[in-house]
């Protein structure tokens, strides 16, 4: 899928000529550079790295700096490749910007989930408490987690307190609702995964 990285702006809504409230998210995505190609032939497999973003030269370590001054282009902040099934006409230094989009087709948005801490399995998993009252003391604790005397173990997967979010998620099939290339901003319908000015990725659902 061909696609951006971008920004998340944050959420908003617009009307449509109903006068319906659309819940929207807004994101900054791109201009990308195209600062690799991946062939079949070369790598055994197709696809293209995306950079987004700037930062000083200092930030970079000299191996991937110099991996951009190979090629004649400002280094980039944040790069991410994208697997595509056709790469005619992508060649390294191309610039990609929202314009790929156009309102009313749909795309898939990757992001990284806000992280929540460390969570017990009343916020984590939605367990039900404990009473409160009649003599209950267990409270928002687990209860029993493990087995008898076969198998003497806690199973994998037993849903327990831990670490919250923070996890990699795709949401699917998201319309776009609006393109805007002069300010390099794309509306999509409904929430993304991911803090505001968290990084996501905008993937071109294939027709």
């Amino acid at each position: 899928m061909m696609g951006l990285i971008g920004r998340k702006v944050g959420m908003t809504q617009i009307f449509d000529e109903k006068g319906e409230a659309i819940p929207v998210t807004v994101i900054e995505a791109g201009p990308c550079t195209v600062s690799e190609v991946r062939s079949a032939e070369r790598n055994g497999y197709q696809a293209i790295q995306l950079g987004f973003g700037t930062n000083l030269e200092s930030r970079f370590s000299r191996p991937v700096l110099g991996q951009f001054k190979k090629r004649n282009l400002p280094p980039a902040r944040h790069l991410r490749e994208f697997r595509v099934a056709d790469l005619a006409g992508v060649e390294p230094g191309q610039t990609l910007t929202v314009a790929m989009f156009e309102k009313g087709t749909h795309v898939d948005v990757r992001g990284v989930t806000k992280g929540r801490g460390f969570a017990g399995v009343v916020k984590r998993h939605k367990f039900v408490a404990g009473h409160a009252s009649h003599g209950p003391t267990a409270g928002k604790q687990p209860g029993s987690i493990g087995s008898s005397a076969y198998p003497s173990r806690v199973l994998k997967g037993k849903r327990l307190p831990g670490r919250m979010g923070g996890v990699n998620l795709r949401i699917k099939n998201l319309e776009v609702i609006g393109v805007n290339p002069e300010q390099n901003v794309l509306l999509v319908r409904g929430a993304v995964p991911g803090p505001t000015n968290g990084i996501v990725f905008v993937e071109k659902r294939e027709a």
